[in-house]
């Protein structure tokens, strides 16, 4: 079997905020119109009117991903500037309420807003996609049911979302709370081949359920609009370092599973029921609590399981030239999650639970920029 190329793309959704009231503010027209001159197709209006999405260009190596990433972060920031707004890359604002955010007036949104009713509306959140070319739809399939395993490692990892309407909600990333209210969300099922995944996604379009495979959200799916596995799992993480270790690690890890396909071996697909409970696991705690590991049967400090991570995909890193954006993960476990950090933020800061939030704010804010 020849050796798919791996390559990646990634997907930002940032929020955008006053920068004398750390309110959400609308993403002015004349501000999207710089965006799009400077940017081109790598850069378009999101859901709500607060929010504006980037996407790098197809990737060989995580290296070229950073270097596109920090074009299209710097790009965003310096264009907001100029209308008095700087961008946040964290998952939920603090304290926003999402009854004061109206939604982008399109064609696809005002239909999303008519198909998912109030449950749509709350959708103040923001996350972190990662595409992984693969070179045929059987590979897919296969190699989908194996990752399901590591989307909770990838979520503790990325947890940047623990306020919500200017409370703590004791979770490391609200964000997935949020999300699963929304029909065909949450981990992959366990299909056996691609034509048992084509016959789900036709069986709803055909009932007119939905258009096309762009309507299935789950935390891990094939694109319906690229060759790729895409990973959906993520929180997005304020610092750019570690969202390209994000997606240098489920870059290895899919040629990892390649590798084991190869040889006629697989990484053991586990219940959805297992690995749900890890994915509870990182949505609270992020990696404070650690996960279980199904094989010894026991919960294993994440730092154990960073480094057994690194162990697995060592070779992975190696050809792919993912070394060094896989080493700058390694500081989460020290310096905590982005959630840890928002909460010691929180917590130095005197003042009223206001000056507390706006805090954090500005934290955020600083991250955006912190490896640009």
């Amino acid at each position: 079997m020849d050796e798919p190329d791996f390559t990646i793309g990634v997907e930002e959704e940032y929020l955008l905020v006053d920068n004398q009231t750390r309110a959400l503010a609308v993403v002015p027209d004349a501000m999207m119109k710089e965006c799009e001159a400077a940017l081109g197709g790598q850069v378009s209006p999101e859901f709500l009117q607060c929010q504006i999405e980037v996407g790098t260009g197809i990737c060989r190596t995580a290296g070229e991903a950073f270097d596109d990433l920090a074009h299209l972060r710097r790009t965003i920031r310096d264009c907001a500037a100029s209308f008095g707004l700087a961008p946040i890359a964290a998952s939920c604002h603090p304290w926003a309420d999402w009854k004061e955010q109206h939604h982008t007036d399109k064609q696809r949104y005002n239909q999303l807003r008519q198909d998912l009713g109030g449950v749509g509306r709350r959708m103040l959140i923001c996350g972190m996609h990662v595409h992984v070319g693969l070179n045929d739809d059987a590979l897919r399939a296969d190699l989908m049911g194996q990752l399901s395993y590591f989307l909770p490692h990838l979520l503790a990892l990325s947890v940047s979302s623990p306020f919500w309407q200017g409370e703590d909600t004791g979770l490391a990333s609200y964000r997935i709370s949020i999300f699963d209210n929304l029909p065909r969300t949450g981990l992959p099922p366990l299909l056996d081949s691609w034509d048992a995944y084509e016959r789900s996604v036709t069986a709803l379009v055909d009932l007119g359920v939905i258009e096309d495979a762009s309507k299935i959200w789950w935390d891990l799916r094939p694109s319906a609009a690229f060759p790729t596995l895409e990973t959906r799992i993520c929180d997005v993480p304020p610092r750019l370092r570690h969202t390209i270790g994000l997606a240098a690690l489920v870059q290895c890890l899919c040629r990892m599973l390649w590798r084991l396909r190869v040889k006629n071996q697989r990484w053991r697909r586990y219940d959805a029921v297992l690995v749900r409970e890890n994915r509870w696991r990182a949505q609270r705690y992020g990696t404070g609590k650690g996960l279980i590991d199904f094989g010894r049967g026991e919960i294993v400090p994440f730092a154990d399981l960073f480094d057994e991570l690194l162990e697995l995909v060592a070779e992975d890193a190696g050809v792919l030239q993912a070394v060094q954006a896989l080493d700058g993960l390694r500081p989460i476990l020290t310096e905590g999650t982005s959630s840890d950090r928002q909460r010691a933020v929180y917590a130095a800061t005197e003042g009223s639970n206001g000056d507390k939030m706006n805090a954090v704010i500005d934290h955020l804010v600083e991250e955006f920029s912190r490896d640009l």
